[in-house]
């Protein structure tokens, strides 16, 4: 990529996550309203910091994503955005890992996202695009969204692991 900052088009992007549900099938959704930016230094170093508004929650069902908003989840009130901020990107096979620090709910600890690079296109008269997919697996639990919702049969209605996906295309500014 080259040296400058890249916005990510949140038009062409997606976060999407995927949590167990009632021990037997996940519940999938994204969040709608989200920010961000890669600055690339002349030496070809790369910077990422993204935002999300954890209130744009959309599972398709509104009883649900509400739930999630309450403070038994989320408080999004309290809590409206998650944040990332990369600390370095080391090479992972022929792909990456883009380590970073991740503040969700208050908490912030670090993570390391499974990234890979889809490549530069001249784009269409807009500017050069990049794109990217990431993914990674955080415990609930980790950043204080402890909600036990106990099964009569075992384990819970909520599983503690959350599986983060992002399909990015950024657009070079400068």
């Amino acid at each position: 990529m080259a040296a400058g900052t890249w916005a990510i088009d949140p038009v062409h992007s997606s976060v999407a996550f995927s949590v167990r549900h009632l021990m037997v099938s996940k519940v999938r959704g994204t969040f709608d309203t989200f920010s961000g930016a890669i600055t690339v230094a002349e030496d070809g170093t790369a910077e990422v910091s993204a935002e999300v508004a954890v209130a744009s929650i959309n599972t398709g069902n509104e009883q649900r994503d509400a739930h999630v908003r309450s403070a038994d989840f989320f408080e999004a009130e309290r809590y409206p955005t998650a944040t990332f901020r990369s600390t370095g990107v080391r090479a992972n096979g022929d792909d990456y890992l883009l380590d970073g620090d991740f503040t969700l709910h208050g908490v912030t600890r670090p993570i390391s996202l499974e990234l890979e690079f889809n490549g530069v296109n001249p784009g269409m008269g807009h500017g050069e695009v990049a794109g990217f997919e990431a993914s990674v697996v955080l415990n609930r639990k980790d950043f204080g969204i402890d909600i036990d919702l106990p099964l009569e049969t075992g384990g819970a209605v909520v599983g503690d692991k959350v599986t983060i996906t992002l399909e990015i295309e950024a657009l070079k500014q400068d």
